[in-house]
């Protein structure tokens, strides 16, 4: 994995909705669901997909907010891995927003 440069970063952020760079390193996304288990149903997906993958987000539950923040440790910033977790994740919000 290679490390993307700040001008790689900023195409692919402009191409992700709701998702933020944080502290240079990171990209940060606020899922908000109708209710707790639903977020967890999320939570659950996200792992499996980063488990399958081998590349692990850190995840915060705040009842029916989810953050998820990604980042490369073997590059020390953010890969192409970085966002097509991303858009997978988006993916899963979409098909269950759509349930």
């Amino acid at each position: 994995m290679e490390k993307m440069s700040e001008q790689q970063i900023q195409e692919r952020l402009s191409e992700l909705k709701d998702w933020k760079l944080a502290d240079e390193k990171w990209i940060v996304r606020k899922y908000r669901f109708r209710d707790y288990l639903q977020g967890i149903s999320f939570v659950k997906m996200v792992a499996e997909e980063s488990e399958r993958v081998q590349h692990h987000p850190f995840i915060s539950i705040e009842y029916k907010l989810i953050t998820v923040k990604i980042s490369s440790w073997r590059a020390k910033g953010l890969t192409d891995l970085d966002f097509k977790l991303a858009e997978y994740y988006d993916c899963f919000y979409s098909e269950m927003k759509n349930l």
